[in-house]
């Protein structure tokens, strides 16, 4: 069986920075895990002594603490900073982006839509910099419910899809007199997804790899499994079953962007063990 990485895959800018930051700052704290990689942050902790603080009552006074690549709430952020402690800014600066933007607009009067998933921290993080009317939706569907004014601004979660996204623009544009239209979605998104596509209509069988909380390795597996049906999203070697790739010829392999190359590279290897 031949293995074939997707052209572009892993790491992204923002990711590789909040990393590196972590690696410069040992016996910090990140409030919340810095990206969605337990492994990864495991590797942190071990070498680097970064701990996890997962609520705000975790930080001592005085302590050090990395904001994670996917943000935090305002509020955390000025609570953070009166603990007195160092505060090491990590947040991805595609994510910073939408939370200028959302404060911006909503100063200006506009109800505020953003299409990503509530409950996702990024999402938490820039919600919370409007000062007005502000909506997460993840489809056409959840708009239509929405009750907007005539100005409405519209920003979207970093790692979303852009067929998505354009279906909510097309759908708000005609029925209110201002839509303002930000294309949030970073780069690294839409160049791993056309990557998976492509491969995904070549392959076999596809791993996808990264995270289980991952948003953007959760977004390359719906590709993939839409062009290949055995297609898997796995986080570790541990995970992966020798029948998945009996009979296939090509495997295509892609990785979301909080995942490591040492994790990809482990993964393949177990794969060339099977020796199928």
């Amino acid at each position: 069986m031949e293995i074939e990485i997707a052209k572009s895959y892993g790491f992204c800018f923002g990711v590789k920075r909040a990393i590196k930051i972590a690696e410069e700052n040992p016996g910090s704290s990140t409030l919340g895990p810095l990206i969605h990689n337990n492994m990864e942050i495991e590797r942190l902790e071990r070498d680097f002594n970064v701990s996890l603080a997962t609520s705000l009552d975790d930080v001592k006074d005085g302590e050090a603490t990395v904001i994670r690549t996917h943000g935090i709430p305002k509020e955390d952020l000025r609570i953070l900073k009166e603990k007195g402690g160092k505060v090491i800014d990590a947040t991805c600066p595609f994510v910073t982006k939408p939370q200028q933007i959302v404060e911006q607009m909503s100063e200006e009067g506009y109800d505020i839509v953003i299409f990503g998933d509530v409950n996702h921290p990024e999402i938490k993080g820039v919600m919370s910099y409007a000062t007005g009317p502000v909506y997460a939706v993840l489809g056409v569907d959840d708009v239509e419910k929405l009750h907007l004014k005539e100005r409405v601004a519209l920003v979207a979660q970093t790692t979303r899809k852009i067929e998505i996204y354009n279906q909510i623009v097309n759908y708000l544009v005609p029925r209110h007199k201002e839509v303002r239209v930000f294309n949030t979605i970073c780069n690294a998104t839409f160049e791993n997804q056309d990557a998976a596509r492509d491969l995904a209509q070549r392959a076999d069988v596809m791993v996808v790899i990264g995270g289980k909380q991952s948003s953007n390795t959760k977004q390359l597996h719906s590709i993939c499994k839409s062009f290949c049906k055995d297609s898997y999203h796995i986080e570790s070697e541990s995970e992966l079953r020798r029948e998945w790739f009996e009979g296939k010829k090509l495997c295509g392999i892609t990785a979301g962007a909080s995942t490591p190359e040492w994790i990809i590279e482990r993964i393949i290897g177990k794969i060339r063990e099977f020796k199928v």
